[in-house]
């Protein structure tokens, strides 16, 4: 039986697609329209340059064949899909994007980027490294700043310190928002499954009038907070609780999500950048709004972050505040930061959360699916069963 969804839910269901339309009207309006790949391109800068963000992370198969004739085939797949749809026009988001803003997560991203920078006009953020060291906030301050340049010699527009403090009010409300729906899964009844959750949390990507869209997503919460109230739940209380963590997912390359919801249990948590870690940290909204946006996008806690406490101390956190019972860490093949970084996850899930783990390398094909629905069915029995894997 079909699950009743909330009334506003189908407007964020393909919202991407449909929000080229406004893309379209702000670009005749004189707009810029800024492509960013990561979640460390700090966008509240963004806006507060008077252009607009949108995602270019390559999430499907479809433009891999033709990245893979200047790129090679053992590399990470989201790198070949979002060079693929750069080189093949075929991202209608890349199209409508007037200059792109990289950033060096990791080797194959910045390599793509030199690649990247012969299409479209491209500023490269150069990540510190490290988080908790003053030379190195000092070196991301300098980036950020360097960014602002950038940014304002390209829309013609100052960046000054009431319009950035305005834009991080604004993303700082969608980030509650977003947290705030996110929470609903953290016990029964669980009125949005994690597919939609995803696709949700993803909608955020591809905004053009922020405030609205916070408008849009207070209606939602209210919506879900009526559904919980009433025990409407996607999944009986006995279903098993999942945090998927690991490597970007999104619509396209949500195969596993999907088989794990699809084997009976449901993904309560997202700890990846599709989920916590895009809305988890907020910026301090007192005093210098430069210095609280850099302090914000330093924490992030990415693999490509060394070391990386941030992210043990989130999965820690989400899994007792969840109440997971099972912890999946998906890694896209040929990404080595997260795969080297999958020991210690499981480590932690299995000796200190004592939690079953399972973790997952694959790619956007499909060749694999019925493999991993083994897989992942067989580590779900073991959920169920109680006992770490």
């Amino acid at each position: 039986m079909t699950k009743p969804k909330p009334r506003s839910f189908p407007r964020f269901e393909n919202w991407a697609e449909k929000s080229l339309l406004d893309l379209d009207t702000a670009r005749r309006e004189g707009v810029k329209i800024a492509g960013a790949f990561c979640t460390y391109a700090p966008l509240e800068l963004v806006r507060a340059a008077g252009a607009v963000p949108v995602s270019l992370c390559g999430k499907k198969q479809d433009p891999i064949p033709a990245a893979e004739k200047h790129l090679p085939a053992n590399l990470c797949p989201l790198i070949k899909s979002s060079y693929g749809y750069a080189i093949t026009d075929a991202c209608p988001f890349f199209a409508a994007s007037d200059f792109i803003l990289g950033e060096t997560t990791c080797d194959g991203k910045k390599k793509m980027f030199e690649l990247l920078q012969d299409i479209k006009p491209l500023h490269l953020l150069h990540l510190p490294y490290l988080q908790e060291d003053a030379t190195a906030l000092a070196f991301w301050m300098d980036q950020i700043q360097r960014m602002q340049t950038f940014l304002e010699q390209t829309t013609g527009q100052r960046v000054t310190r009431d319009r950035l403090q305005k834009e991080i009010s604004v993303a700082n409300r969608v980030r509650r928002l977003l947290a705030g729906i996110a929470f609903m899964a953290s016990n029964h009844p669980i009125p949005l499954s994690g597919l939609d959750a995803m696709r949700v949390f993803e909608s955020s990507s591809f905004v053009v009038d922020l405030p609205e869209y916070a408008e849009l997503l207070e209606t939602l919460a209210l919506e879900l907070t009526e559904m919980k109230a009433l025990g409407v739940s996607v999944r009986t209380a006995d279903a098993p609780r999942i945090l998927l963590t690991g490597c970007p997912v999104g619509k396209g390359s949500d195969k596993v999500l999907k088989l794990i919801e699809d084997s009976g249990a449901v993904v309560v948590c997202l700890e990846n950048c599709t989920g916590f870690k895009n809305f988890d940290l907020l910026v301090e909204e007192t005093g210098d709004p430069f210095e609280a946006l850099a302090r914000r996008y330093q924490r992030i806690p990415c693999s490509c972050m060394t070391p990386n406490q941030g992210r043990f101390e989130l999965i820690s956190r989400l899994t007792r505040n969840y109440k997971v019972q099972g912890i999946v860490d998906q890694t896209w093949q040929c990404c080595h930061t997260y795969n080297v970084e999958a020991h210690g996850i499981k480590t932690l899930a299995e000796q200190t959360l004592n939690v079953p783990f399972l973790h997952i390398e694959t790619d956007y094909s499909e060749s694999d699916t019925e493999q991993l629905r083994t897989r992942i069915e067989a580590f779900l029995e073991v959920v169920a069963m109680g006992r770490p894997r």
